[in-house]
């Protein structure tokens, strides 16, 4: 059956449908990983989104559920230039094919990506439409396109109630984890995987309290604390911050989410109860913005943003440059941001853009990429450890 990607500039590609059959209007947006599809169609910041993927075949090692990063996929829509409905893994469960189907998520194939990349690289980031109609009118179809933004997504994608995640592991004598982890959580049981966590060698979290804000958290985030002995709970993303602090967590984890940030008004001036806590703070992707919103700074949209598993940022205290994934469309601006306040952190190798924030004389630091990232890089994981450690130091003062 043929489809069409209809863009808000009038530009149409022509190419076949996968996925589910309906018709869908977005913001398109590219991703340029060479694996990990389905931790990027299960990755609630995509919401609101249709996602094309730079990388020409997708598919080829099927959909592993282990491998999910919540329950279902977010994305609005899925564009690829060749879907393999064939598949050849041993850990797969089933193709691309039926995973966008069962899950109702329409997408295209058959279209020449880095040309609409190219666009997007040009023009910026615009809303399309995915349609299977042949008989679409472009005149009635572009004032909709324009009309349409992504909204309150958080609202849509964070939990609906707390849960519990216990932060318990058996070690090997050398101290290394050993055997795979498994999530408590009842709800999330049937999607949450099983890995092996070759990179971590200490329980340096044990017991400790995480409160996690879910924004449409990655479950690797929760994971990468529970593998280090973190006890998590994880809180809707409305929750009062006067409920958080009363639970006396020993540091709050502020996720990765979907949207605009400063369309989270009701949740930045939560945010910035929690930033006059005195509790450490670490905050990942939109949590990084919202704080940087709570504390007084400001953000702004990019023009096609940082999506894919190739993204070099460089830490300002060391030199050192790490290879990390990120998916954000907004960035927080630091061209006025007061020093006493924060100061920058971590940059973009490629753009200068910012990719983290120290708080001044609170126990708080931000980035904007993924340190939790899977199927990787890996690269800058320790920045949990950094984060237990602010604890540590924290529960030493209060002694």
């Amino acid at each position: 059956m043929k489809a069409f990607l209809i863009l808000e500039d009038g530009t149409v590609f022509e190419g076949t449908h996968i996925g589910a059959d309906r018709e869908v209007i977005s913001e398109i947006v590219f991703n340029t990983s060479m694996a990990g599809y389905l931790e990027v169609l299960t990755d609630p910041s995509y919401a609101g989104q249709a996602v094309c993927m730079t990388y020409p075949l997708i598919g080829n090692y099927g959909i592993c559920k282990d491998d999910m990063e919540s329950k279902k996929p977010w994305p609005d829509g899925f564009i690829v230039r060749e879907l393999s409905r064939n598949f050849s893994n041993f850990r797969a469960d089933y193709s691309i094919q039926q995973f966008l189907e069962e899950n109702n998520v329409p997408g295209i194939a058959g279209i020449d990506t880095r040309a609409l990349t190219k666009i997007l690289r040009e023009k910026g980031t615009m809303n399309g439409m995915i349609t299977t109609n042949e008989e679409y009118s472009i005149d009635d179809i572009l004032p909709k396109l324009k009309a349409y933004t992504t909204g309150k997504v958080v609202e849509k994608v964070t939990c609906k109630e707390k849960y519990e995640l216990i932060g318990s592991k058996s070690l090997s004598e050398n101290g290394a984890v050993s055997g795979s982890a498994k999530f408590a959580a009842a709800d999330y049981e049937a999607g949450i995987r099983e890995k092996k966590p070759s990179l971590v060698k200490t329980l340096n979290g044990a017991g400790k309290k995480v409160a996690l804000l879910d924004f449409g958290t990655k479950d690797n985030i929760a994971y990468s604390l529970k593998i280090r002995g973190c006890d998590v709970t994880v809180y809707p993303a409305s929750t009062p911050a006067s409920e958080i602090i009363a639970s006396a967590p020993d540091g709050i984890m502020l996720s990765n989410g979907p949207g605009d940030p400063k369309e989270c008004t009701d949740i930045i001036a939560e945010v910035r109860k929690l930033y006059d806590s005195d509790i450490p703070i670490f905050a990942i992707c939109l949590g990084h913005q919202l704080m940087a919103l709570a504390a007084g700074a400001d953000t702004h949209k990019m023009k096609y943003g940082h999506r894919g598993g190739n993204h070099p940022v460089k830490d300002l205290a060391t030199g050192r440059v790490y290879i990390s994934s990120q998916n954000h469309g907004y960035v927080v601006d630091t061209d006025n941001l007061d020093s006493a306040i924060a100061t920058p952190a971590f940059v973009n190798v490629n753009d200068g853009t910012n990719e983290g924030l120290n708080y001044t004389g609170k126990n708080i630091f931000t980035v904007q990429f993924h340190p939790e990232a899977c199927c990787g890089p890996q690269d800058s994981g320790y920045l949990f450890d950094r984060f237990i450690e602010m604890m540590d130091k924290k529960m030493e003062v209060t002694k």
